[in-house]
């Protein structure tokens, strides 16, 4: 909550779904698992690189989980939403940064 313009709410399929602006960053089930959505290429080099995992759910899209079971799964899992914040924070685009 300490990034800029990141708000958080009740996801509604449960847990506390982190926001960027109107774009969801992700969620989190009950503190044990994360869920957040990247494009194919991103997700598919994430679960390659064993960062991540195919959603639990919907294996074939492009959203990925996180299991959630100690303090190294948490540090990945702040790692995968900082991605998300550096992708989708708006840009500067008089200064071109990108």
């Amino acid at each position: 909550m300490k990034w800029d313009g990141v708000t958080s709410g009740i996801h509604r399929f449960g847990g506390l779904e982190f926001r960027i602006g109107n774009r969801e960053m992700g969620h989190v089930h009950d503190d044990t698992l994360a869920d957040l959505p990247f494009p194919m290429q991103i997700r598919n080099k994430l679960i390659e690189e064993g960062r991540a995992s195919p959603h639990h759910t919907l294996p074939q899209s492009g959203w990925v989980s996180k299991g959630i079971n100690g303090e190294e799964d948490v540090r990945g899992v702040i790692e995968l939403f900082r991605m998300q914040y550096e992708r989708l924070k708006p840009h500067d685009k008089q200064n071109n940064v990108l």
